[in-house]
This record gives structure tokens, C-alpha cells and sequence, in this order.
């Protein structure tokens, strides 16, 4: 009885020792390795999520490729692997309720950040879309506004540019906002403008004085235009000590909360003259 708990003490030992080798030897032990185990996961996540695609509606599996088209080598792999494990995004397929308004959301990162927290406050009061982009500047906007508006009109667009124009001359920023807005009006019964919200003052980065100067030069054209103005820019100021991320545009979660109540509680009233009407 001892031999043989002996001998299997022995086997379960060695069956260790070899799952470890195992384990170990499946470790890269130079870069080269690295670099196509690398690869190697993402071939078995691009397997993965091609499959997740293809069990999808076929209105589904083209908003994938639109945004395969659309959000570039940055996004778009981020997006895969949170589809991959489960996760919401902000460009997540929204299929529509006939009986609700629909409700686009235009703009950089900064209103992609607060779309979850729109899309969940407006949860069976509206479908709450994000175009399939991270919008970019205006020259982006008038370049692809056609793909990211789709083939139906809405009941009310929410959009705004200005960050990534901060270096764009002040007289192309507004000519090309005139004509976004000329776009825009014909395809949605109410166009709403978010003005920028703040940016600090970086060396070579971030010029706090040029947002302040391109929601000026937009509130004029919103106000030619009789287009109402969502202040994001007045409701965080107050508050960038505590939820602006330091030397950066961009905002904390608890910040991009913030922004997104602001926006939902911006939105609503909206939605009730949409009702009335």
C-alpha cells in the first residue's frame, strides 16, 4: 500500500512538473516569439469575431462594416475586443423601437464618451445612435456626413465639432461648420448644437483660447440659423478640478457621467415637444 501511494505521489509530481514545463515553454523567450504570439491572438480574435458578426441580422452585420470602414486602426480593434468580451460601447448596434424618436449623436471622443450614459438615461424614451465614427474635424464631417447620417432621417441631431479644429483657421472652421448645418437641417426636425467643451492650456498640445474663439464663431451660426445651443461648456467648467483629466481634453468616468446627465436632461424636454407635435 505504501509502494503504492508512493508511486502515485511520484506520477502526480512529475505530471506537475511537466504541466509547468508546459506552461512555461507556451511563453515567448525573445521578441520574435512575442511578436507572433501577437499575432497569432489576433488572427483567433479576428476568427472570433468574424463568427459573432456573421450570427447577426443582416442590418446588423452591415453597420459592422460600416464601422470596419469608419473607425480606423485606433478604434476599431478596441471595439472588436469589447464586443469579444461582452462589453457596451458607444457604436453598438442600436435596432430601433418604431414607437420612439430617433436620436443622433455627432462628435469626437468626447461625446463618444457620453453616449453610453445618454443612451441608458433615454432608455425607452428615445433610440439613441452614435455615427459610426470618432467625428474628427469639420473637414472630416463634410467628407463622410452622408455615410454617417444614413438612409432615414431623424427626429433630432445632437452634434458638435471643435476640438480637433482647434488648429483649423477660425474662417474654415466657420465655413465648413455653415455647411454641416446646411446639411444637416434638412435631415432631422431638430438639429441641436453642442458647443465644445474646455481644453487646457498645453505647450504644442492644447490652446484653452481656442475653443473659447470656435464656440464663439458657432454661436453665431447656431444663432443665424434659429439652431438651439446645449452649453456643455459653461455645465463642466465649474467642474474640471474634479473630473478633467490633468493636461488632457478628455474626463474621468465619473466626469463623462456628468456630461451625459447634462446632455439627457438637455434632450428630454425635446423629446416632449416631439410628443406634442
Amino acid at each position: 500500500m505504501r509502494n503504492s501511494t508512493t508511486k502515485c505521489s511520484v506520477y502526480t509530481a512529475l505530471s506537475l512538473l511537466l504541466c509547468s514545463v508546459t506552461i512555461a515553454n507556451d511563453e515567448p523567450t525573445n521578441a520574435k516569439e512575442a511578436k507572433a504570439k501577437e499575432i497569432q491572438q489576433e488572427q483567433e480574435a479576428q476568427k472570433k469575431f468574424a463568427i459573432w458578426v456573421k450570427e447577426k441580422s443582416p442590418e446588423q452585420q452591415n453597420w459592422e462594416r460600416i464601422l470596419k470602414s469608419q473607425l480606423g486602426a485606433f478604434y476599431y480593434p478596441r471595439y472588436q475586443n469589447a464586443k469579444l468580451q461582452g462589453l457596451p460601447t458607444a457604436w453598438d448596434f442600436v435596432q430601433d423601437d418604431p414607437k420612439l424618436p430617433r436620436i443622433l449623436i455627432i462628435g469626437d471622443s468626447i461625446s463618444r464618451a457620453y453616449t453610453l450614459p445618454v443612451r441608458r438615461q433615454l432608455k425607452g424614451l428615445a433610440n439613441v445612435h452614435r455615427a459610426p465614427a470618432n467625428c474628427g474635424p469639420t473637414a472630416n464631417g463634410l467628407a463622410k456626413l452622408d455615410i454617417w447620417l444614413g438612409d432615414k432621417d431623424w427626429d433630432i441631431i445632437h452634434f458638435n465639432f471643435g476640438i480637433h479644429d482647434r488648429a483649423t483657421p477660425l474662417d474654415q472652421y466657420e465655413s465648413n461648420l455653415k455647411r454641416l448645418v446646411e446639411n444637416l437641417l434638412p435631415r432631422t426636425k431638430i438639429l441641436v448644437w453642442a458647443n465644445s467643451t474646455p481644453i487646457p492650456d498645453v505647450a504644442e498640445t492644447f490652446s484653452a483660447q481656442s475653443i473659447v474663439d470656435r464656440n464663439k464663431v458657432a454661436a453665431s451660426i447656431m444663432s443665424e440659423n434659429g439652431i438651439p445651443i446645449n452649453n456643455l461648456f459653461s455645465k463642466i467648467t465649474p467642474h474640471l478640478a474634479e473630473y478633467q483629466l490633468k493636461d488632457d481634453c478628455h474626463y474621468t468616468k465619473e466626469g463623462n457621467q456628468f456630461i451625459g446627465d447634462a446632455v439627457s436632461a438637455y434632450l428630454k424636454p425635446l423629446l416632449e415637444d416631439l410628443d406634442k407635435n
